[in-house]
């Protein structure tokens, strides 16, 4: 057989990432002859991390934290969405060529749509933070064409600066401070990093309605303190374990030309968080 194509997530930390054990199951849904591996870089070394993969015969990589503005900054090439997002997670290694690309929110949009059945067309949408995470998130949300996409963020300038720099997209985006968001929205998305300290980010409870979709980019054994909130008002409540795995697949697709199914993947990893 001949020498598997080498792919890898790099990091620093990296060996908490599910990214081998999810591309080794698509690898082997396709039929694909690859390896898959945990990279750690420096954290002053990571382009340095990145040449000598390459020069390895490395033909890809995905790129988590705190590296993605730094791979954003290394690759030769970008995507749109990854120029639009200031931040990349995959790269594509052809003849020394490093294309940069940024799958988190297309990951969220299918997430969204396809598994939790969700259309984003026409509807009203809250993206909460305006950080990296959101940053990523916005232009794909855009492409669903939205009623409505309004930022919000405890600093509300900064929601300003996002809505601005993506308003030639759509002149359905506005932004907006936590404390003076009104009416329900159709889809709540919680991407600022509250949950990870266990935290609420400061909103009005009556954002959500019993049609509201609440999605929170975090996963883990129990629902978040911002999925809990939104169940309290009647809200349907989704956690980022199927933006992570789909996010993936999309990956896996630009590396690959094959887009894997990812529902098995999904239900095992999440038996396995729970």
């Amino acid at each position: 057989m001949a020498t598997p194509d080498r792919y890898a997530v790099i990091g620093h930390p990296v060996a908490h990432s599910k990214s081998p054990a999810i591309h080794s199951a698509f690898a082997a849904q396709t039929g694909q002859n690859l390896s898959y591996e945990r990279l750690l870089s420096p954290l002053d070394g990571f382009a340095a991390t990145v040449r000598t993969f390459i020069e390895q015969g490395g033909k890809g990589l995905n790129v988590t934290l705190p590296f993605k503005v730094e791979a954003h900054a290394l690759a030769d090439s970008l995507t749109p969405r990854a120029r639009c997002a200031g931040a990349v997670n995959t790269l594509k290694i052809t003849d020394g060529h490093i294309l940069g690309d940024n799958t988190d929110g297309a990951g969220l949009v299918t997430d969204i749509e396809r598994n939790a059945g969700v259309m984003l067309s026409g509807k009203r949408i809250l993206l909460l933070g305006a950080g990296g995470a959101a940053r990523g998130a916005i232009l794909p949300l855009l492409e669903a064409r939205p009623a409505a996409l309004t930022i919000a963020n405890r600093t509300p300038e900064k929601a300003a600066v996002l809505a601005r720099e993506f308003a030639p997209f759509s002149a359905a985006i506005e932004a907006s401070a936590f404390g003076i968001l009104h009416g329900r929205f159709d889809i709540v998305i919680n991407a600022t990093s509250a949950s990870l300290g266990n935290e609420l980010p400061p909103v009005p409870a009556a954002i959500f309605g019993a049609e509201t979709l609440a999605y929170d980019m975090m996963y883990g054994k129990q629902p978040t303190v911002f999925m809990k909130f939104a169940q309290q008002q009647g809200a349907a409540i989704r956690d980022g374990l199927g933006m992570l795995v789909e996010q993936a697949a999309e990956s896996f697709y630009l590396w690959r030309g094959i887009r894997p199914e990812t529902a098995g993947i999904f239900a095992e990893l999440r038996a396995a968080v729970e």
